[in-house]
């Protein structure tokens, strides 16, 4: 005969099973569940990006002008990927540059993406694109002009990759376990690991008239993560209890890459403004290879 308790049991499963099963969206929000979490959006900042502003505003209030950048391609070129997540780093280094030049007050002019503005010019080349779409067919001078010398030019860009990541340069851990030799006894395992990783990368500046590369950066950061758990199995009277907790952190990789690179944005600007010493936006105590 079977118990009265694995009846309920089997009959709790199923209805569970059940429910998971027949999900129908809820009519008035069109939803089949509600997204948990309620964290606001807030800046994307690195231990760098104040010291990015710093010198905007010393920028402004020395009047200085800022050359005109450009940014191209800083790739991943470690090649570093898994079959679950792809790509193990950023692929958007090239943006991460584009936002930290433009909190240190750079002039930046696009040519990482220029679709839309090829194909504008080559509208506005055959007298198709106007300023005032309105007008068509009303007006024969309704379209919009192409001048010599119209689009700005850089007088400075930048370049790079993203050339290590070495996934474990250190490791350290622990396990205790507790047991008793009793036949009803239970056990505890106790852990705890703590493991480095590191990525580094290497950024060229290059003047856009002459090709000639005027600095260059290499920069690594260290990335830590760590694990601890813990789990009891015990017998009681015949029934097993198993349980288990634990908890992990890792430092965000794509991170490490963002401080990374406005850490090299910062070094191309200061020199720029004329800053030599780095005190005023970036004590040294505040970064070691200032």
């Amino acid at each position: 005969m079977i118990p009265l308790r694995l009846v309920a049991l089997s009959v709790a499963v199923a209805s569970l099973l059940a429910g998971c099963a027949s999900t129908s969206a809820d009519p008035k929000s069109g939803l089949y569940a509600k997204p948990i979490g309620n964290a606001p959006v807030t800046r994307d900042q690195t231990p760098y990006s104040a010291a990015l502003s710093c010198l905007a505003d010393y920028a402004r209030t020395n009047r200085l002008v800022a050359p005109r950048i450009a940014v191209g391609r800083i790739a991943d070129m470690t090649g570093a990927s898994n079959q679950v997540t792809g790509s193990q780093l950023t692929q958007g280094a090239s943006m991460f540059a584009m936002t930290g030049l433009g909190k240190a007050g750079a002039r930046l002019v696009e040519r990482y993406d220029t679709i839309v503005p090829e194909i504008e010019l080559k509208y506005a080349s055959i007298k198709l694109l106007s300023d005032t779409p309105e007008k068509a067919g009303t007006d024969p001078n309704n379209f919009r002009r192409i001048y010599a010398g119209q689009i700005a030019g850089s007088e400075y860009y930048i370049v790079g990759g993203i050339t290590e990541l070495n996934s474990n340069i250190m490791s350290t851990g622990f396990n205790h376990k507790l047991g008793s030799s009793s036949t009803n006894g239970g056990s505890a395992l106790l852990g705890g690991q703590t493991y480095v990783m590191n990525v580094a990368m290497d950024i060229r500046l290059v003047d856009s008239r002459t090709q000639e590369v005027v600095d260059m950066v290499s920069y690594q950061k260290q990335v830590v993560g760590r694990q601890i758990g813990g789990e009891v199995f015990d017998f009681f009277h015949g029934s097993v209890i198993d349980l288990s907790a634990g908890g992990a952190a890792m430092e965000p990789a794509h991170l490490a890459v963002r401080t990374l690179v406005e850490r090299a944005m910062f070094e191309f600007m200061a020199k720029f403004y004329g800053m030599k010493d780095h005190s005023p936006c970036l004590p040294a105590s505040a970064d070691v290879l200032a």
